[in-house]
């Protein structure tokens, strides 16, 4: 029997996919009555699907999404949430990310600004874009401490090449100088080319005073505005909606 030695060239190969299929061909005793083109195709079908896998796996990963298990198709469409059905079927189909177009989610704390924009950052991941989630304030830090250690260049060549990056808590905290032109960096490696998710409790037309800089603002905004898809979210905090866990009653 030359099976093992074959399984051994497969998985040297880096053909897991295959070989794991291959193994359980060797136990369902249906497949040995198939033509060996049909058991062929189910190997070459299962190394396609392995690796499909696999990459969502890494890319879901490297996406550091806050809430990682959410999902196009748990959005609720509740009445005067201010969330279009057909805006979401159209940015299910990815095609703002092959565009490189943004999206700018606004809405009080508790809406589901967070959730929602991780749940279109997991789709992308599921249709095999790079995706990477930063809360702001923790980014403009990241972008600090590279300009210290020499690093800042390659930080921001690694943003760039993120197919879509998705910014949490815009406009939470103040800017310093130095954080506006690092933002200004960012966003100007990503126009016309990467796609930008944007979450901010502040509306769009108060951006321009959070910046706090005419000039840097303009560019910014400029960069953002003109090629974006816009979602007010509105209603209730969700977080109130949530049930309350029972407390167990006391011994006595």
């Amino acid at each position: 029997m030359l099976t093992h030695p074959t399984l051994d060239q497969l998985r040297a190969l880096k053909l897991d996919g295959m070989a794991r299929a291959l193994e359980e061909q060797r136990t369902q005793p249906v497949c040995q009555d198939l033509a060996f083109e049909d058991r062929l195709g189910l190997l070459v079908d299962r190394e396609r699907h392995w690796r499909d896998s696999r990459r969502l796996d890494r890319l879901l990963r490297a996406a550091k999404l806050k809430h990682g298990d959410a999902c196009l198709e748990d959005v609720h469409y509740s009445p005067g949430r201010g969330l279009d059905k057909r805006l979401v079927a159209m940015l299910s189909a990815g095609d703002w990310i092959r565009q490189a177009q943004s999206l700018l989610l606004t809405g009080a704390t508790g809406v589901g600004k967070t959730w929602l924009a991780c749940a279109l950052g997991q789709h992308a991941c599921r249709q095999g874009f790079p995706v990477l989630y930063q809360r702001v304030p923790r980014l403009t830090e990241a972008l600090r401490i590279a300009h210290a250690d020499g690093s800042f260049g390659k930080l921001l060549a690694q943003l760039a090449r993120i197919e879509v990056l998705i910014l949490d808590d815009w406009g939470m905290t103040p800017l310093d100088q130095a954080a506006r032109h690092d933002l200004l960096e960012v966003i100007d490696d990503r126009t016309t080319s990467k796609s930008t998710i944007i979450t901010s409790q502040l509306p769009i037309e108060h951006w321009h005073a959070w910046l706090n800089d005419p000039t840097v603002a303009d560019a910014i905004l400029d960069r953002l505005v003109h090629r974006s898809h816009r979602i007010a979210l509105k209603g209730e905090s969700l977080r109130k909606k949530q049930p309350e866990k029972p407390k167990n009653d006391d011994a006595s």
